[in-house]
């Protein structure tokens, strides 16, 4: 699509209905949609509405101010690039049209572990703040080569993701005939040719370029093996992991080590206990378990427990900058995005993933001002309102 079609999307909502005309069905509801019934989905989004913001009148915010320092180092608004893998199959190498969106707006990008771009070439070709998110595949080993590669390629920060020690129950998936692996059926390629626009500016350039795009950060006899179902499925989960293979991985890892899949002070306090210097109170965007809390539920009683003694970070639901400001309210020093800076990379690369991020910038900017506040740091629990709550918690 042109930078034209980008600058008519008017919020997170368009980008997302200009990404569904424009991607086959299987992998539009991979991206969009969550688990099982989508309870947690529905859920991430509700328990927003359920928090309101108390407007602050006749005070001078006409300089407003959204810059945060988050581990030292000063980034331009509180808003962070969540590891998402699919980027790569919704723009032609997605992660480095991301990624440059992300360096340009002063904020972090992590880029995932499945994704179709590796860490080595978004380093070399963006660079910027990167973190790289990792999955603890069966085999640690494996794993741990990837941590090695993510230290070597200048990495900032590794995001250890916690919340997926089985494989979820997306049966969308299933009925679309879309498998992880992928493999070619009737109703996928059915799909794709649906898609003409989606088919030769993507999938052709990579057919064009070298074949299918693979893994790019599975170590090498992973991606061998990538086409096989079971092997991969069997590699990728790991359901025996412990505490003491995130203090394996303190060890090794000289940079930031952030913990993703938090939902209870007691698992942040471990996180804390075994070397994290900050944990992301996340139920993977409701596409992992779908009887979890939200996280912005789940904020506000781990912020009370640690606080203090980490950087606590959120995600998962967040679609408006309002919402932003309700976490940092709260207490949260950084939220962090995925779906709707993907639904910007699918309409425009680079320049729609900016504007996903920019719609944040604007609409944070505006809800300071309606909040009598000068800046982020301005926010606290003052400021917020629960309104038909079942249990709002004491400290709120």
């Amino acid at each position: 699509m042109s930078n034209r079609s980008v600058e008519e999307a008017l919020n997170i909502h368009d980008l997302r209905r200009m990404a569904k005309q424009r991607l086959p069905k299987w992998l539009f509801e991979f991206v969009d949609r969550g688990t099982e019934d989508e309870v947690a989905l529905r859920n991430n989004r509700a328990a927003f509405e359920r928090i309101k913001l108390k407007t602050q009148v006749l005070v001078d915010v006409s300089a407003r101010k959204q810059d945060i320092t988050l581990f030292g180092k000063l980034h331009k608004m509180p808003l962070g690039i969540a590891p998402t893998g699919p980027a790569g199959m919704l723009w032609y190498k997605g992660e480095l049209e991301l990624a440059r969106a992300a360096k340009a707006a002063g904020i972090p990008f992590t880029l995932a572990t499945g994704s179709q771009t590796s860490m080595e070439e978004v380093a070399k070709v963006v660079g910027g703040t990167l973190w790289f998110q990792l999955y603890m595949w069966s085999d640690v080993r494996m794993s741990h080569i990837l941590v090695e590669r993510a230290k070597n390629a200048g990495f900032e920060a590794l995001v250890v993701t916690v919340d997926g020690p089985v494989g979820t129950n997306r049966e969308y998936n299933i009925r679309n005939g879309y498998t992880v692996p992928f493999s070619y059926n009737r109703k996928n390629t059915t799909a794709v040719m649906a898609r003409p626009g989606w088919f030769f500016s993507v999938l052709m350039r990579y057919w064009m370029s070298g074949g299918m795009p693979t893994r790019a950060n599975y170590p090498e006899g992973m991606t061998e093996k990538f086409t096989h179902v079971s092997t991969a499925e069997r590699k990728t989960k790991n359901d025996s992991l412990a505490w003491t293979d995130l203090k394996v991985l303190r060890d090794m890892w000289p940079g930031k080590l952030l913990v993703k899949g938090i939902l209870t002070p007691k698992d942040a306090e471990l996180a804390i206990a075994h070397g994290a210097d900050g944990i992301i109170v996340s139920n993977h965007g409701g596409r992992n378990f779908d009887s979890s809390m939200a996280p912005i539920e789940a904020l506000a009683p781990i912020v009370d427990a640690v606080g203090d003694r980490t950087t606590v970070i959120i995600d998962s639901g967040f679609r408006r900058g309002s919402d932003v400001v309700k976490a940092l309210a709260i207490g949260a020093k950084l939220v962090m995005v995925g779906r709707a800076t993907l639904w910007g990379t699918t309409v425009g690369g680079e320049a729609g993933a900016a504007r996903a991020i920019n719609f944040y910038r604007e609409e944070i900017s505006r809800t300071l001002a309606y909040l009598g506040c000068r800046s982020v740091a301005d926010l606290n629990r003052d400021c917020l309102e629960f309104v038909g709550a079942s249990h709002t918690p004491a400290t709120m």
